[in-house]
């Protein structure tokens, strides 16, 4: 029996990664990991209260709305008011099975088999494998330093010129793997230039939030939502970041008045309904408490950055992407790659010889990749320190 085309896409190489840093716990090897985006400390306190009050009442744990329970959606519309000043209306939010389930609703219902979507190289890889999974013709824009790794309307005019008309555009600020943030004067920029030429914009804002603004007061620090500029385009958020509930499977997108009766069948087809008893608790992550919970985390991560950014001279790495949000730190190797062939082969030997996993960079480009790694540093500041010391001492013995 054959294997689908559509199948054929890379494995996620994070996940390929941690497999083996748990057989290597296993085998009582002291490993840390750099690896996963995924913050430690786990859900705020309301929310882990209101599911155990779900389970000790034996609420009703079954099949909910397609697009979820209608108190999430209100609450997540309230958010968008508290953190933006932004008017939602709860009939346009849809609650998904993370934000993984958010992009799959959004691609299926605004993207056809055939049509064109660009994406940043380097990038987030499910974006391109789910995309072609769809039938959909990536075309992957190579973002450098110069762009601080984010698309401009110039180089997307130079992504028409070279493939032809684009259908979408899959932004992500703050980005994965490089961290960087576009501003607001950008964001309009790209909003406008989308809406020019027709293009669909999917904007990816799960690590809104989790940035390190000169000023936190400022009315953007944490992040521009592409609502507040046009409401034509897809927003796309999760539970699993800010409010660290990755295995909670919660994210939402926000749906364009055009694409809200195509989602909502879709919902109902591909998974049903998102999980119950995690929409019912995570009505608690809107809490007072619960923001308080995760800025404080959010306080720490950014102790942790200042921490790895203060010891970068020692890596010799380079260049390096301006870690403006998320918990990424994305740099070259330059001449530390020394031996190696590529830094898949760097972080292997890093991975078997020092005990400290972090991500090759051709995961998120495989076109110019091949030399960079991504560090997280959610796992916070004494690993961190802990996993540079191990990195110099290994680049030392490699005489790198």
């Amino acid at each position: 029996m054959k294997v689908a085309g559509r199948a054929a896409v890379p494995h996620f190489e994070v996940m390929n990664i941690l497999d083996r840093v748990a057989q290597l716990r296993a085998a009582g090897r002291d490993v840390i990991s750099l690896c996963a985006g995924e913050p430690s400390g786990g859900a705020p306190d309301d929310v882990h209260r209101l599911a155990a009050e779900a389970h000790t009442a034996r609420l009703d744990l079954g099949y909910t709305s397609a697009l979820g329970i209608w108190p999430l959606r209100e609450a997540v519309a309230g958010h968008y008011a508290r953190w933006y000043g932004l008017e939602v209306a709860p009939e346009e939010v849809a609650i998904t099975t993370g934000s993984s389930g958010a992009f799959v609703l959004t691609f299926l219902a605004a993207f056809d088999p055939g049509d064109r979507v660009a994406l940043a190289r380097p990038g987030y890889p499910a974006y391109r494998n789910i995309l072609s999974a769809l039938g959909c013709e990536v075309v992957e824009v190579d973002c450098g330093p110069a762009d601080r790794f984010q698309p401009t309307p110039a180089t997307l005019d130079a992504a028409v010129a070279a493939w032809g008309p684009l259908d979408g555009l899959v932004l992500a600020s703050p980005a994965n793997p490089t961290g960087t943030m576009v501003t607001r004067a950008e964001l309009a920029a790209l909003t406008a230039w989308c809406r020019g030429n027709g293009v669909r914009l999917v904007s990816d804002e799960i690590y809104h939030g989790i940035t390190y603004p000169a000023d936190p007061s400022a009315p953007d620090a944490r992040g521009v939502c592409a609502w507040e500029l046009d409401r034509t385009g897809v927003v796309v958020s999760s539970f699993s970041k800010y409010w660290g509930m990755t295995g909670w499977r919660l994210g939402w997108a926000l749906m364009p008045a055009d694409l809200t009766g195509a989602m909502d069948a879709l919902a109902g087809n591909v998974a049903l309904c998102p999980p119950a008893p995690a929409q019912l608790a995570a009505v608690g992550a809107f809490s007072p408490s619960a923001y308080a919970q995760a800025d404080a985390r959010v306080a720490e991560l950014a102790r942790t950055r200042a921490v790895l950014l203060g010891q970068l001279d020692r890596f010799g790495w380079g260049p390096v992407a301006p870690a403006d949000g998320a918990f990424y730190l994305y740099a070259g190797l330059g001449e530390r790659l020394g031996r190696f062939p590529d830094s898949a082969g760097w972080c292997r030997a890093l991975l078997e010889e020092a005990g400290v996993a972090v991500v090759p960079g051709g995961d998120f480009d495989g076109a110019g990749g091949r030399d960079f790694v991504r560090l997280s540093f959610a796992a916070g500041a004494g690993a961190v320190a802990e996993a540079v010391e191990r990195i110099v001492a290994f680049q030392e013995a490699h005489g790198a």
